[in-house]
């Protein structure tokens, strides 16, 4: 595979957007009123700063590699010590 394919092919498995059902379908870890409670508090969690939710009209599309880095960056925030 040439390194443009490589490139392409990187560029394309960072653009997944999936509304919350084909989303909580697709990771069953996780829930739609979980991702949704999430979304509702997104201003004060950080996941609207981190760039991983996009709203096109009503529809609410998620942008899996930039939500998966935003939980990442969660592990060990807020938890008991």
């Amino acid at each position: 595979m040439s390194e443009q394919q490589q490139q392409t092919e990187a560029m394309q498995s960072a653009w997944i957007y999936s509304t919350v059902q084909q989303f909580a379908k697709r990771h069953p870890a996780f829930t739609v009123g979980g991702l949704r409670h999430q979304i509702f508090f997104e201003e004060t969690n950080g996941l609207a700063a981190s760039g991983a939710i996009v709203r096109s009209g009503r529809k609410i599309l998620i942008k899996e590699s930039a939500y998966f880095a935003w939980l990442e960056a969660q592990n060990g925030k807020g938890g008991a010590k």
